[in-house]
């Protein structure tokens, strides 16, 4: 993520779109009476909050809308009231409504082409914003990536390594996720063999009620095996789950994401994570199109 500029302010938004009537995408505007500007939807991040859930939650805040995020967008920068702020947006897919009313800090919410959202927004890093989104290709399928929590040293686990718990930290960190994971809506969980790794997602399945599906293709080596053979696993699974459609929840191991994400990227990028870590991941019909650490 990005570093907080020291005193500086920081918010998160984004671009929920949904598909126009007539073909193409529409976005979504609001409009602040304060100011009297158009603008995309955003706020101040709460105490400790993950940028990624509080864009979420501002979108839904400010225009009623609820929306998967898909693809990170450019962050913006600049001063209010005297203050360096940061804004971090994401595109996300608008999947229902509550009904919008007016209110002091929105009274107004439009839904409008690409074109005419930029000619409407007030301000240019909306506009630079929007351009970004619209050329983005369609998004066909979105997973959550993570790696299994904390579970303390192998070497003082006495039984067989597949059995090692989540320790302490670890537990804290499966329950930070839980709702990292849930952003996207998942309508599958699936956890490589290891207990550490289903027990990461337990509380993601608790809060989802869904069930976790063991799957081995996200399982580290095992003996005569070779690390790039799991990444190619990893990989070639990861796109036959985002090709479905339905975004899904996963749960690897260390040495496994870092290869199959290069595969997915065509790029030997750092994509180390680090436990209880993980990844928003976006795909089109020809593959990865962008991953998201989170």
């Amino acid at each position: 993520m990005v570093d907080e500029e020291p005193a500086g302010i920081r918010a998160a938004g984004g671009v929920a779109w949904r598909p126009a009537d007539g073909g193409g995408v529409e976005v979504c505007l609001v409009h602040r009476p304060r100011y009297g500007d158009w603008s995309l939807p955003k706020g101040k991040l709460e105490r400790d909050e993950h940028p990624l859930l509080a864009a979420v939650r501002e979108v839904a805040e400010e225009s009623d809308v609820r929306a998967v995020p898909q693809v990170r967008l450019p962050t913006v920068r600049y001063r209010s009231e005297g203050r360096p702020k940061l804004v971090d947006y994401w595109s996300m897919r608008a999947v229902g409504t509550g009904g919008f009313q007016p209110g002091t800090e929105v009274d107004d919410v439009c839904w409008l082409d690409v074109d005419a959202a930029v000619d409407r927004v007030s301000y240019p890093h909306d506009a630079q914003v929007l351009a970004a989104f619209a050329a983005l290709p369609r998004v066909t399928g979105t997973v959550a990536l993570v790696r299994h929590a904390h579970a303390g040293k192998r070497a003082t686990w006495s039984g067989p390594d597949t059995g090692r718990p989540l320790d302490a930290e670890g537990v804290a960190q499966a329950r930070a996720l839980a709702p990292l994971v849930a952003l996207v809506r998942p309508v599958r969980l699936l956890s490589a063999s290891p207990r550490r790794c289903v027990q990461t997602l337990g509380p993601a399945a608790a809060l989802l009620d869904l069930p976790i599906e063991v799957c081995g293709d996200f399982d580290e080596p095992q003996p005569g095996q070779q690390v790039d053979e799991c990444a190619l696993a990893a990989a070639g699974r990861l796109v036959e789950l985002a090709a479905t459609g339905q975004p899904v929840g996963v749960c690897s191991q260390g040495k496994v994401i870092p290869g199959a994400l290069a595969r997915l990227a065509g790029r030997d990028d750092d994509f180390g994570t680090a436990k209880g870590g993980g990844w928003l991941l976006a795909f089109t019909a020809d593959g990865l199109l962008a991953a998201d650490r989170f």
